[in-house]
């Protein structure tokens, strides 16, 4: 059994986004560290939004194939933008629609946060999950 996502009607709707996720009973839940775009090395392969939102996915997919974990065991994720506007949002969305292979990374209880910079420079967007796992 996977994550319910539930999206009652007295909340707003939006595509890639579950107002409330509820992890089946007898799974743990797993947090995996905020990861941004940066490679093994520590290397940041590209300074572009886009790609560093589709690389920072990557990484996530990563750390659940790690955990024996899919995207659909994501219960939620926290999304940290650098310099976040309108059109950036925008922007993370088009990312994200695209992220896995050219398929959208599912929806989750989520939240965007808008801040200041991230640990090193030149990221623009990290993301923490938290995932059930057997």
């Amino acid at each position: 059994m996977s994550v319910q996502h539930i999206n009652p009607d007295s909340l707003f709707k939006l595509d890639g986004f579950a107002q409330i996720s509820v992890p089946p009973a007898g799974k743990r839940l797993a947090h995996i560290a905020g990861q941004t775009a940066l490679d093994t090395s520590l290397q940041l392969p590209s300074r572009d939004f886009h790609d560093q939102v589709v690389l920072a996915f990557r990484n996530v997919a990563h750390a659940l194939a790690a955990l024996g974990a899919t995207t659909a065991d994501v219960v939620s994720m926290t999304f940290y933008i650098v310099g976040l506007t309108d059109e950036k949002f925008q922007r993370f969305v088009a990312a994200m629609n695209v992220a896995l292979d050219g398929q959208p990374f599912p929806a989750n209880a989520s939240s965007v946060i808008g801040i200041e910079r991230l640990a090193l420079e030149g990221l623009e967007i990290e993301m923490t999950t938290v995932v059930a796992i057997d």
